[in-house]
């Protein structure tokens, strides 16, 4: 059974920093593409990094660009989002994806996490 367990999300005030993990099971981890997404109320889900399997490439939606990185531990089949300098407007639940792909939108053979809820404010 393949697992995507999330941690890290919480309240944090505007400025501050939070690290995402999220856990996968040691079958996909070493093969697949690992992205977070995160989708705030009444808005659609949207990308906003991703890794390939082997850290070569990583990609970031603009708006957070210079404030989140994405990294991969695969000694501990573990992704991090490491955000820092959070805004309002970062305020969502973020999930993470796992893409047999190397397209991290692809649709079939994916896998999803739970979801955590990140909150910035005051």
């Amino acid at each position: 059974q393949v697992q995507l367990v999330e941690s890290g999300g919480g309240l944090v005030e505007p400025g501050g920093s939070l690290r995402l993990s999220c856990a996968a099971s040691r079958t996909i981890f070493s093969i697949y593409t690992m992205g977070w997404y995160r989708q705030a109320p009444g808005k659609q889900r949207e990308l906003v990094a991703a890794i390939l399997h082997d850290g070569r490439s990583i990609n970031y939606v603009d708006s957070v660009k210079g404030r989140f990185t994405i990294s991969r531990d695969g000694a501990k089949n573990t992704v991090y989002l490491q955000m820092n300098s959070l805004k309002p407007e970062d305020t969502a639940v973020y999930y993470c994806k796992a893409s047999p792909s190397f397209n991290i939108a692809a649709m079939t053979g994916v896998y999803w996490g739970q979801g955590t809820q990140v909150t910035v404010s005051s």
